[in-house]
């Protein structure tokens, strides 16, 4: 089965050595997805617009690799302030809401400061 690497253009992918994406067979697993817009390499101060934008960057991921959000089967959230959680669930609603995938949270530091939510999912490809 071949796998297929899909990247966003983020400088953090080759900085650190990963994909934004890899995709293998039907399966999508995209990787923990910050808030930062990467046309610009900025990032709001507001969780709620960081989560939207974490959900558009993994769309786009999803897209790429023949998928749509719909597919995720699996997410998890990472945030390292439990109390920021709740804010976001109308975004994480309308962009998963359809899928209903399994989902874990875990209160946890992230990379940099001014990230506020981290997202990955699991996808599989519809037939």
């Amino acid at each position: 089965m071949q796998r297929k690497h899909i990247s966003s253009g983020s400088p953090f992918e080759e900085q650190i050595g990963y994909s934004r994406a890899v995709v293998h067979g039907d399966w999508v697993f995209v990787s923990g997805t910050t808030g930062f817009d990467y046309a610009s390499m900025s990032i709001s101060d507001d969780v709620v617009v960081q989560a939207e934008q974490c959900l558009k960057n993994i769309q786009a991921a999803l897209e790429q690799a023949g998928a749509s959000l719909d597919d995720v089967v699996r997410v998890n959230y990472v945030l390292p302030n439990g109390a920021d959680f709740e804010p976001c669930w109308p975004v994480l609603r309308r962009y998963l809401g359809r899928a209903k995938p399994a989902a874990m949270m875990v209160i946890a530091g992230l990379l940099d400061p001014r990230m506020k939510i981290e997202i990955e999912v699991t996808a599989i490809k519809a037939k």
